[in-house]
Formats: structure tokens, C-alpha cells, sequence
């Protein structure tokens, strides 16, 4: 019986379990990825990540990311700076790329001695995010419940920002399911509830497509960021406070979007490959 060690990690309380597949390759169904995720009978976790061998010389992994329902994303932001962290450590480096879907990320320590990833190119173009027809997506013609006029914004993921008076009275699981699965998105969609509290600081309540609720999303907070700035609600150095803590992006004059804040290891274990097979 084969077993598979394991590390827990969290960027401000968005968990992963990562398992490092680059000389050893693990192919895990949707059943063996939900029952790790199960926070009863698993691991527990918000995704699940295999770190694969590059296809990129200039990277040092190719990270696959799984959510905890068992569905592949193209991206994922705090789970991307919990893994740099722990390869730039492996590497005795400040600085260090990934692959993913998404696309290719550097990765850095920033002055303040937090992770930072640069996400890539906002997308802000219907067919990129992408949606199922053409759209203006600073102002998509879509309502959830009281929830209108949200902006689409593509992060190597799709997002959906709503622009709400308080995030702390959002509910994001009471309305953010029918966003996910609603047709204009035809990948599903993230949803993001945002309240402006300064020019640069917003407070975002988040619903993960494939998760649910969790205590951060750092490609939702690029999205919300993004998306502030768009509206002309913030510049485009903002603080990103969710449910687990802060994170800070930048949306550089060049598209691409920065995301800094810190990880940590929870703890480390192994799994018996036949986890999730009954």
C-alpha cells in the first residue's frame, strides 16, 4: 500500500492540501479529492493541489489545482503564494515562477516579508472572462435577490463582483450559488460582495465556484480590486480585508495584477492512496 505524504497550508484561512507530485505522479478522482476535502472524514480543505514537473524550464512547478468538489480551476491565488513560499524556501530563493492553467507566475518576497504572486493580465473582454454572449462587463445585466449591476472580471478565473453598501450584511450563500450557475457564465463564475471603505481599502465577503463560502479567495480579491478600480470606487493599490485577513493588490499600469499577503503551514501528514476507492 502505497502512501502519500501531504502538507496543509492556509493564506488567511483559504486552506490547501498540497501533495508534491513532480517525481512521483498521483492521479486522484473526484471522489478521492472530495473525501480529502471533507473537513469530517478528510484532510479538509477549500482546494486541493498537485505540484507537477514544469513544462516551462524558467518555473520550478506546474501547480494543478482542485476544488472541494472534486472540479479543476484554472487558478488559485492564495493557494499559488502557500506553495511559492514553500518551494522559494526549498530553492533558498526570494524569488521563483510556476506554471499553472492560468498561465505563467512569478513569485516574490515583497519589502514587507509577504508572499506575493503576480496573477497575470486582468481580463476584462466577454470572450476572455469568459461569458456566454457579449456583454459590457463594467456593468453585466444580471440581479440576485437585492444584488445588481456587478462587474465581470476574468483572473485566470471568472469572477462576478457585486458592489454592496456593507459586506458585512452580504450573504454570500444565500445568493452566490445562482450566480455560479447561471448562463451567462459558461465555466461557472466566482462571486465576490464588496463594500468600499476608502480609496484604498474594500471589505469582500466571497463564493467560491466549486467551494462555497471560504475565508478568503485571492484571485476574488484581484477580481474585486479590479473591478473598484474600473468603477472608479478606488485607485488601483488597494486592501483587500476578508473573513480570514488582508491581502493587498496591485493593479499594475501594465494589467497585470499583483496580490501580496501572508501563508502558513498547518501541518503535514500522509494519505493511504486508497483513500475515497470504497
Amino acid at each position: 500500500m502505497r502512501m502519500i505524504p501531504f502538507t496543509k497550508m492556509h493564506g488567511i484561512g483559504n486552506d490547501c492540501v498540497v501533495i508534491d507530485a513532480r517525481v512521483e505522479p498521483y492521479a486522484l478522482h473526484e471522489d478521492q479529492i472530495r473525501l480529502i476535502a471533507d473537513r469530517r472524514r478528510g484532510v479538509g480543505c477549500d482546494q486541493l493541489v498537485l505540484i507537477e514537473p514544469p513544462r516551462d524550464g524558467r518555473a520550478v512547478g506546474f501547480l494543478r489545482f482542485y476544488n472541494s468538489d472534486g472540479s479543476e480551476a484554472e487558478a488559485c491565488g492564495n493557494a499559488t503564494r502557500c506553495i511559492v513560499a514553500r518551494l522559494m524556501q526549498e530553492n533558498n530563493t526570494d524569488e521563483i515562477a510556476v506554471e499553472t492553467r492560468a498561465g505563467f507566475l512569478p513569485a516574490h518576497i515583497d519589502r514587507r516579508g509577504l508572499v506575493a504572486v503576480d496573477m497575470g493580465p486582468a481580463q476584462t473582454g466577454w470572450r476572455d472572462i469568459p461569458l456566454s454572449r457579449e456583454m459590457d462587463t463594467l456593468h453585466l445585466d444580471l440581479a440576485s435577490g437585492p444584488y445588481r449591476d456587478p462587474v465581470a472580471i476574468g483572473i485566470g478565473n471568472p469572477h462576478c463582483v457585486f458592489f454592496v453598501d456593507d459586506a458585512e450584511d452580504a450573504d454570500p450563500s444565500a445568493y452566490g450559488p445562482a450566480v455560479e450557475h447561471h448562463p451567462l457564465f459558461p465555466e461557472r463564475t466566482n462571486v465576490e460582495f464588496v463594500g468600499i471603505q476608502a480609496s484604498d481599502r474594500i471589505r469582500m465577503r466571497v463564493w467560491e465556484r466549486g467551494a462555497g463560502v471560504t475565508q478568503a479567495c485571492g484571485s476574488g480579491a484581484c477580481a474585486a480590486a479590479v473591478a473598484a478600480a474600473r468603477r472608479e470606487l478606488t485607485g488601483r493599490q488597494v486592501e483587500v480585508v476578508l473573513d480570514g485577513g488582508s491581502l493587498y493588490i496591485d493593479w499594475r499600469a501594465d494589467n497585470h495584477v499583483v496580490m501580496s499577503g501572508p501563508v502558513a503551514v498547518s501541518f503535514t501528514g500522509v494519505l493511504d492512496d486508497a483513500v475515497g476507492s470504497a
